[in-house]
């Protein structure tokens, strides 16, 4: 996709696939998750679906991945053409540029972009609770059970300290993804 035209209408149409892809989550992508491949899904019925992680997997990577589409796409545009030629006038095969050149030079970008996803993935929290409401897989449902319990028994003081640990960790997350973007951004002008 990168090495094609950039203003083709296959690099267009899949950049634009990938922008809505990306937005559709939460209740809505739960739902039709439960719908298509749910225990009485539409096309297949799924016992899998609910053992975690494997269901809570599919639904997120469903719009992690176009969001990474977007997200790394500018990074992979930055490589020049002439490191790559240069690269082959100089003898080195494909691996050996991926190896040298264009992965040391994408990697600050690749991990800042993981980074920026897990902190999107930590707060993706109306999909994990349509998906599977019961069971929290992941600190915002914590936070959640914590404060409202259907017995009556909530504990304000463990949603306050779970709440804190989520604001610390996007915290350092965030400002590790600032540095590698910073540092991708020297490169790749």
């Amino acid at each position: 996709m990168a090495s094609g035209n950039p203003d083709g209408v296959v690099r267009r149409l899949y950049l634009a696939i990938s922008g809505v892809l990306a937005q559709f989550g939460g209740v809505t992508l739960a739902f039709a998750f439960l719908v298509l491949v749910g225990p009485v899904g539409l096309l297949f019925h799924a016992s899998w679906y609910y053992e975690f992680p494997w269901g809570i997997t599919l639904i997120y990577s469903y719009f992690q991945i176009p969001l990474m589409v977007l997200v790394f796409m500018p990074a992979i545009d930055g490589l020049k053409v002439q490191w790559r030629e240069a690269s082959e006038n100089l003898g080195a095969s494909a691996w050996h540029y991926w190896r040298y050149i264009g992965g040391p030079l994408l990697a600050p970008a690749f991990v800042g972009a993981t980074l920026l996803l897990f902190a999107n993935a930590l707060s993706a929290f109306a999909t994990a609770v349509a998906w599977e409401n019961q069971i929290a897989y992941i600190v915002p449902q914590q936070i959640g059970v914590a404060l409202s319990s259907e017995v009556g028994l909530s504990n304000v003081n463990v949603a306050d300290l779970l709440a804190l640990g989520m604001v610390i960790l996007v915290a350092i997350v965030m400002t590790g993804y600032a540095l590698l973007q910073r540092r991708a951004a020297r490169w790749l002008r």
